[in-house]
Formats: structure tokens, sequence, C-alpha cells
């Protein structure tokens, strides 16, 4: 059981301490908050892989009120969510490249049309088989788009 996510983001909250710099702090702590929560509601340690996972939550949240917030013409608001996402991205996985992408939907989509399986339960199929080797790594959403338009 790895653990080296949450001493990063601890020592990332003492340099942003250090540094002076709020916004980066208030990200990070809010994280860590996060973090905690699970800890605590669970009631026992977090591995990085679960960590990763409430990262993914945040970002995804994130990127929803970037959207929500540019259609509303509240730039600035937006601004900062993105800023908030790009301190969220640091403690992500190397992002997979498109070519790593579309190699590991074509991969799936052939395992589970292999097994006979077809329609909407193909699609489940396919993007619980993604999940497991993209975690972290890709826009889940995005995925889906691509693997929506290849069972189709």
């Amino acid at each position: 059981m790895s653990n080296l996510l949450k001493p990063r983001l601890a020592d990332a909250v003492k340099t942003a301490m250090r540094a002076k710099d709020s916004a980066r702090l208030g990200t990070l702590r809010f994280l860590q908050a996060a973090v905690k929560q699970k800890e605590v509601d669970e009631r026992r340690e977090l591995d990085d892989a679960e960590v990763t996972s409430i990262i993914e939550k945040q970002v995804k949240q994130r990127r929803e009120s970037i959207a929500a917030f540019e259609q509303a013409g509240r730039t600035e608001t937006a601004q900062h969510e993105k800023d908030e996402l790009l301190v969220l991205q640091e403690f992500l996985p190397q992002q997979a490249d498109p070519a790593e992408v579309d190699a590991a939907i074509q991969a799936a989509v052939a395992e589970v049309t292999a097994q006979g399986v077809t329609g909407a339960p193909a699609m489940g199929k396919v993007m619980a088989l993604l999940k497991t080797s993209l975690a972290g790594r890709a826009d889940m959403s995005a995925i889906s788009a691509q693997v929506k338009a290849r069972l189709n």
C-alpha cells in the first residue's frame, strides 16, 4: 500500500505557506480536508489510489464549475477555478497521450466484443476496463464520448 501523495501534499501546503501563496494554499488545504474527511468517514488511512480518486473528483468538479461560470459570463470566477484546477492536476499521474488512450479504447472494445456483449452493457464493461487502466491519467468523460462513438 503505497502512500506518497499525502506527504507530498503536506509538503506542498508548507511550501505555499512559506511563500505566502494564499490562492494555492487554499486549494491545497481544501484538498487535504477532503482527504482527511474521507479517512475519518472510513476510519482508516487512504492509499495513493484512493487519494488520486479524491483528486479526480475535485478536478471534475472544477471543470464543471468552469463551464458553468463561463456560460454565465463570470470570467473572473472561472479563472479562479482554472487556477485551482492547475494546482490539483499537479498531484495527478502523468496524463496519457492520445495514442495510448486510443489503443486502450481499441483493446477494451475488442475484449468486450469478443465476449459477445453489445449495446448499453458493452459501454459499461468497456468503461470499467478503461477506468482501471487509465485512472487519473485521462478525462473519463472525454473517453466516454469516444467509446460511445466507437460502439455506435
